[in-house]
């Protein structure tokens, strides 16, 4: 038996503006209902299930393997709404990507505060 993510629960101030964040930035379909969820389909067929929850939200880091096509139409988007965005995980070198492995990565965050994260090679994949 083969083990394999299926989906996991993404902590929402608002689940639906959060959903339609991901699916838009990403250019994902949009998420559909289950349950008390919205839930956002990745292409390896996990999914990404946004529930609402009243205070304070744990943070969580979320990071997609993108093509470079795929990079350049997310990061396109991303900067056409004006959203902040850092080239390490603890938001200390803004205004830029990284290219770690010889791709290309950035971090910004959804609008609970997770810290998404776009990156075209695996870390450890390659050079530099």
């Amino acid at each position: 038996m083969s083990i394999r993510l299926n989906h996991t629960i993404v902590s929402a101030h608002d689940k639906k503006a959060s959903s339609a964040f991901l699916t838009e930035i990403l250019g994902l379909p949009a998420a559909k209902p289950f349950g008390p969820f919205m839930a956002v389909k990745l292409d390896n067929d996990v999914t990404l299930d946004f529930g609402e929850w009243d205070g304070d939200i744990e943070t969580a880091h979320f990071a997609f393997l993108v093509s470079e096509a795929e990079f350049d139409q997310i990061f396109a988007r991303i900067k056409a709404r004006g959203l902040s965005y850092w080239a390490d995980p603890f938001h200390k070198r803004a205004g830029e990507i990284n290219r770690h492995d010889g791709g290309r990565g950035c971090y910004f965050e959804d609008p609970s505060g997770h810290n998404l994260e776009i990156l075209t090679r695996p870390y450890g994949s390659g050079t530099g």
